[in-house]
């Protein structure tokens, strides 16, 4: 984001002090509209770190599978998700005020229900809020490769990040990773495989096809277009 005062955007990203970042805070100004969807909607998806562990009963007004995914970009498939189940509710973690605007501006013009949203640090928000053994389903697309060999500490797939998620999904719970970047697509691999809480669900060492709950999104069709092939990773919690 551009350099903005308290007054001026009132919804800071909340993060705490870490030395090793998957992600930086691009620059880029919303729109109007994505502006307006904060005092319109965020109070009615919006949810803070600093409110610690999250009862997704009270968040939700319900009890169904959770899903959550890190880093939905603008948010428009993770929009898509939660409108074609609507049996589930779905979290979505993003750092960047434009793409969360986007996303709850556009379901609070559609009436979806069964979404919320933290604009934070994933890590955070993992360690602080979801409870262990509560997540039905996880979801990373299209993070950042950080393809330069010197960036490569910075990518969010690392073995310690691996056995976090491992610690919040349920028993059986399926985790779902995706990239258009082979040399990342092999990296998350090598980390999943190696992690004796997880399986594959299509076999030792291979890919999955894209599995119908996931929607085409724009970073795929850019990377079919760049002739970078999609590979999908499904693991369940054993």
């Amino acid at each position: 984001m551009q350099d903005e005062s308290a007054e001026d955007f009132p919804y800071r990203t909340e993060y705490k002090k870490k030395s090793i970042r998957s992600y930086v805070i691009r620059a880029g100004r919303m729109t109007e509209g994505q502006r307006r969807a904060f005092d319109t909607y965020w109070g009615g998806y919006g949810l803070s770190l600093f409110d610690g562990p999250l009862d997704p009963r009270a968040a939700f007004g319900r009890e169904a599978p959770l899903v959550l995914e890190i880093g939905f970009g603008m948010g428009d498939s993770l929009l898509a998700m939660a409108e074609a189940e609507p049996d589930k509710n779905f979290i979505g973690i993003e750092v960047h005020p434009p793409g969360v605007g986007r996303l709850i501006n556009n379901a609070g013009k559609a009436g979806v229900k069964n979404l919320r949203v933290y604009m934070a640090d994933a890590v955070d928000v993992l360690n602080d809020c979801i409870a262990d053994a509560s997540l039905d389903r996880f979801q990373l697309y299209f993070p950042d490769p950080w393809h330069k060999k010197k960036h490569h500490k910075r990518r969010i797939v690392q073995p310690e990040f691996v056995r976090l998620l491992c610690t919040k999904l349920k028993p059986g719970g399926l985790m779902h990773l995706a990239t258009d970047w082979e040399n990342y697509a092999e990296h998350m691999l090598e980390v999943l495989e190696a992690e004796e809480q997880l399986e594959n669900t299509a076999g030792a060492g291979n890919y999955s096809g894209r599995p119908p709950f996931r929607p085409e999104t724009k970073f795929e069709r850019r990377g079919q277009r760049l002739g970078h092939g999609v590979r999908d990773l499904l693991y369940r919690r054993r």
